[in-house]
């Protein structure tokens, strides 16, 4: 069987296209704790400005970030999130949960997120279904692409 052109049609990719490069999940990090403007991005981020300004723009076009007016004289705009933005922000908490348990000790986490039950947040991914909380063993994926199964192509 020969190997199809393409890799697996995947919406994880997509996302990564937009969301996955250097920097990128940092700044909506950023601006979903409210610091949205370019000076304090480059401080707690770190990026270069040059390419802080093109995640930016990247953000902006694909609708995840948008820019406010702050200052006339000059000129300067801070981002927020659009709904997409903080569609994303589960994401970020997950990543973060999986840092703290996979890559730091308990006493050595940079930042607690608290609820506002005001108890420390623990993210959990659920089924909306039934409510109970994802299981590896539980999911079963059903691929939707033309020419695709689990395990790849099909057969020509």
């Amino acid at each position: 069987m020969a190997a199809p052109k393409d890799p697996r049609p995947c919406s994880i990719a997509d996302t990564l296209a937009l969301v996955g490069e250097k920097y990128s999940l940092l700044v909506l990090r950023e601006v979903c704790l409210g610091n949205g403007r370019f000076d304090q991005l480059v401080r707690n981020i770190g990026a270069p400005r040059d390419v802080l300004a093109t995640r930016l723009r990247r953000l902006v076009a694909a609708g995840i970030l948008t820019k406010h007016l702050y200052s006339e004289r000059p000129q300067r705009f801070e981002y927020r999130p659009t709904r997409a933005g903080l569609e994303l922000e589960p994401v970020l908490l997950t990543l973060m949960a999986w840092g703290d348990r996979h890559l730091r000790q308990d006493d050595d986490r940079p930042m607690v997120v608290e609820h506002s039950c005001h108890h420390e947040l623990t993210p959990v991914v659920t089924c909306a279904a039934c409510g109970e909380p994802l299981s590896h063993e539980d999911l079963t994926a059903h691929p939707q692409s033309p020419g695709w199964t689990v395990t790849g192509p099909t057969a020509a």
